[in-house]
């Protein structure tokens, strides 16, 4: 077993040597079992050419995959070999402390009621109650300023996505209004 002094506040961790880290093998699977699934998706991509493109579509989600293979199994060996992540260091992260499951929750039920509204109200509607939650969920407590920002967000956003990029986000109930 070896021992780990961290120079910073003179915390003692104790690894057993060799082990390596559970999570970081977990994130050598993730790379693996995604590399996979890129190239046997890619195996369905129909081999398409024409004189503007000789080699299809399917050859860049192929390499895109292999390489996210050979990621996979360099990192399964350097952790194998001791190596390990250094931790997030941030000027105001206070990494001992503990998660905020009230802010969590609150985000993800801002997430979920733009995910089950978006259809019947539209994206203006439910991304204002998207950006208003989320402001609500990390503290922010000023409601009216929040709204008219957030009623802001989701106005430009609709309408940025319908002239600049051609993509119609749902109205919902203001179709034919906006």
């Amino acid at each position: 077993m070896s021992v780990r002094t961290d120079e910073r506040n003179g915390d003692v961790d104790a690894q057993p040597s060799g082990a390596g880290d559970r999570a970081q093998y977990g994130v050598c699977v993730f790379l693996a079992l995604t590399g996979a699934l890129v190239i046997v998706d890619a195996t369905g991509i129909a081999h398409l050419t024409s004189s503007n493109d000789p080699i299809g579509p399917r050859p860049v989600p192929m390499i895109l995959g292999v390489l996210l293979l050979v990621v996979a199994v360099i990192y399964a060996i350097d952790v194998a070999r001791g190596g390990r992540g250094e931790p997030e260091g941030g000027e105001d992260v206070d990494l001992s402390s503990r998660i905020d499951w009230r802010t969590v929750l609150l985000l993800i039920g801002a997430f979920a009621v733009n995910a089950v509204l978006i259809d019947w109200l539209g994206w203006v509607i439910s991304g204002t109650l998207l950006f208003w939650g989320s402001a609500f969920a990390l503290g922010n407590r000023h409601y009216v300023r929040n709204l008219a920002i957030a009623l802001t967000l989701s106005l430009v956003t609709f309408y940025g996505f319908a002239i600049g990029l051609g993509v119609n986000l749902p109205a919902g109930v203001l179709q034919g209004i906006l």
